[in-house]
């Protein structure tokens, strides 16, 4: 009798211990997630390397002061011309030349004026983008009121469409002081559009 108790007994934790889920549960662990692959972002790059050649067109201001300080009325002024240069690509520096002919219609003087440019330019490379400087010598030869020498400077920036193609603005301001030794200063302010094709 008493060893069918015991077995009973034993017969009943069995069964409690089967309907609980047994002694220990089994533990359910996640697989670790695969990595995710992230593109590389896409830098766009550009050599700016090489012979270029284009034309340009805009408009501005000639701008006239005598050496007392009295300044003469302004005259609006179209542009047109051509250019062509070298450039050399450093990495993320650019430098190189540019000369350029220009032929100012000046409204106001009824009179046209062929600027001659050379000079250097300096940018820096931003892929597609070139923001640089520039300055040199200048000539501007006029029909009604002489020739002389001075320079200009300015800065612009391009954008290379292709490798070949590029577009662009440009503000220059010519400077001719003292102009033909009659006491007065003249400036030539344009602002271009131009475009050009990279050999």
């Amino acid at each position: 009798m008493k060893n069918v108790m015991i077995a009973g007994v034993v017969a009943s934790l069995t069964a409690t211990a089967s309907f609980a889920g047994g002694i220990a549960e089994p533990v359910m662990t996640t697989a670790p997630a695969a990595p995710v692959a992230v593109a590389a972002p896409v830098v766009m790059t550009n050599d700016w390397s090489g012979f270029y050649a284009g034309a340009q067109v805009g408009f501005g201001q000639l701008e006239a002061e005598f050496d007392d300080g009295t300044d003469v009325e302004d005259e609006d002024l179209t542009s047109y011309g051509v250019q062509a240069g070298y450039l050399y690509d450093l990495g993320k520096f650019v430098v190189g030349a540019e000369a350029a002919y220009a032929q100012l219609d000046i409204d106001g003087l009824d009179d046209n004026a062929d600027v001659l440019r050379a000079g250097v330019v300096a940018g820096y490379d931003a892929g597609r983008f070139l923001p640089y400087v520039t300055a040199g010598y200048a000539n501007v030869d006029t029909n009604a009121i002489g020739e002389d020498d001075g320079y200009y400077y300015g800065a612009g920036v391009d954008y290379a469409v292709t490798s070949n193609v590029r577009v662009g603005v440009e503000y220059l301001e010519h400077k001719f002081d003292n102009f033909e030794d009659a006491g007065i200063d003249l400036t030539a302010k344009t602002t271009s559009l131009k475009v050009s094709y990279a050999f």
